[in-house]
């Protein structure tokens, strides 16, 4: 395997949905507190979601809210209701065509533009036979961070220890 030219910062977002958004909202607008910090709506995706958020700055996180325009088709945002979690990364192309190579297998549509702005791509939830590794149920989201989460979050490089896994005695 060659060496990771990128660098999985953060938790960026996640997405959860429901046949009726509002009953979303009365949970983490309502009663939670979260604050609206925009709305998206895309015929091509199928949602129609709030955008709130916790925290503030580069270090916030986002709880999209998401209902389908259409029950009826695909892609069901309702289902599961947690629907995915979004990842920020340092250097999106280079996370795509280094996954990709991995044998990682990336949902229809690849790098584009996503509803907060940032350039993002999905992690199929399963793998294939020509890309066998998946998110195992979970869609993933990745998200290219902007400079001023690169820099809060950025930080040196984590290194894992080689015995972190092993019991101490």
């Amino acid at each position: 395997m060659t060496a990771r030219p990128f660098r999985i910062l953060g938790v960026q977002q996640f997405a959860v949905g429901a046949l009726d958004k509002r009953r979303l909202a009365r949970l983490w607008i309502d009663t939670l507190g979260l604050r609206v910090t925009g709305t998206y709506r895309s015929e091509r995706e199928n949602v129609d979601e709030d955008i709130a958020s916790i925290g503030t700055g580069p270090l916030a996180c986002e709880v999209d809210l998401m209902q389908p325009l259409d029950p009826a088709r695909k892609p069901a945002v309702h289902e599961p209701p947690l629907n995915h979690v979004g990842l920020w990364v340092d250097d999106l192309r280079a996370a795509y065509d280094w996954l990709q190579a991995q044998g990682v297998r990336f949902a229809p549509g690849g790098i584009r533009k996503g509803g907060s702005g940032h350039d993002i791509c999905f992690i199929h939830p399963r793998g294939n036979d020509e890309f066998p590794i998946g998110g195992e149920g979970v869609l993933i989201e990745l998200v290219q961070a902007p400079p001023e989460v690169i820099a809060a979050l950025g930080g040196e490089p984590f290194t894992v220890h080689p015995h972190a896994n092993s019991r101490m005695g």
